[in-house]
């Protein structure tokens, strides 16, 4: 709020040069934001991905899970004006490789109740495979 007030400010005075400062500053705020929320999704939609190729099955509860996640990543990354995105499939993938290991750490507590750590499971599963799948049903029309 801070920062939209300075910004007024210094329209007011004509200092256009300083106020675009601070528009960037806020974009780049903006951004992140929607970033972090993205990751989070992220990671529950890795985690349920994980689950199924590790146990070799599904569930209702994963299958919703799923979906939810990928409309929440598709919604956060959809620019409502613009009618574009905020990240390109490229940065996408890259959110998703961040965020791969915090959802294996998630899926060794709940694959086979806790049965394996890390590094077990993910010797169990594929990576490339995993991330590549959750690309696929993020980017627009792959999913519904």
């Amino acid at each position: 709020m801070e920062e939209l007030l300075t910004l007024k400010d210094l329209l007011v005075k004509g200092d256009v040069q300083e106020a675009l400062l601070i528009v960037e500053e806020l974009t780049e705020m903006s951004r992140n934001d929607i970033i972090k929320t993205i990751r989070s999704y992220a990671v529950i939609l890795l985690l349920h991905l994980i689950k199924q190729q590790a146990e070799n099955r599904t569930t209702r509860s994963w299958e919703v899970s799923i979906r939810n996640s990928v409309r929440e990543i598709q919604r956060e990354n959809k620019r409502r004006k613009a009618r574009d995105y905020y990240l390109a499939p490229e940065e996408l993938l890259e959110i998703l490789a961040e965020a791969y290991l915090n959802a294996i750490d998630e899926a060794t507590l709940e694959v086979e109740e806790g049965r394996y750590e890390s590094e077990e499971l993910e010797k169990l599963v594929n990576r490339e495979e995993i991330i590549n799948r959750a690309l696929v049903l993020i980017l627009p029309g792959e999913s519904s």
